[in-house]
């Protein structure tokens, strides 16, 4: 399963349509996960004509994107690996130890808000932010994370530059 990871889209600001780059990480995708602040629910919307979107609230996001379907978090099973989504995660000292308590039975966690890619691993979770393609901030790019999942494991992980 291949699982395409966006986050921090902050449409119509940043996002006022699929980047083509975005897109063509996106044709390939069998699930997209979005981290929160869609900022509109078009852009969910506009993910789903590429495949089935899971999403979760971030702080600017308004009631048209819960109306959508987005919860503050989730946790999903992706072919038998247990994933679990919030736009927020906290201060980075603690962050594995805190989404442990928080989500017990994650392989994953997914989260945003911060805008740094980052793939980590500590306290029995992994932590996967993918940055975000429209609003790169301080970082060097703006990017999107690829996930390739089987048989409830977690192959591969990546984060892909698309500015």
């Amino acid at each position: 399963m291949r699982v395409v990871v966006v986050s921090d889209t902050h449409a119509p600001r940043r996002w006022r349509s699929c980047p083509p780059r975005v897109a063509e990480h996106l044709r390939r995708a069998d699930v997209i996960l979005h981290a929160g602040d869609v900022c509109t629910a078009d852009v969910l919307d506009e993910l789903s004509a590429y495949g089935p979107v899971h999403a979760v609230l971030g702080n600017n996001d308004g009631p048209d994107v819960a109306d959508w379907g987005a919860p503050e978090r989730l946790e999903l099973d992706l072919d038998g690996l247990r994933v679990a989504m919030v736009h927020d995660s906290g201060q980075a000292k603690g962050r594995t130890a805190r989404m442990r308590r928080w989500f017990p039975d994650a392989d994953l966690v997914v989260f945003g808000h911060s805008h740094i890619p980052m793939d980590q691993t500590g306290d029995g979770v992994r932590i996967f932010n993918p940055g975000s393609p429209t609003d790169r901030r301080r970082q060097p790019h703006g990017t999107v994370g690829e996930l390739d999942i089987q048989d409830g494991r977690l192959i591969e992980a990546r984060i892909i530059p698309v500015t």
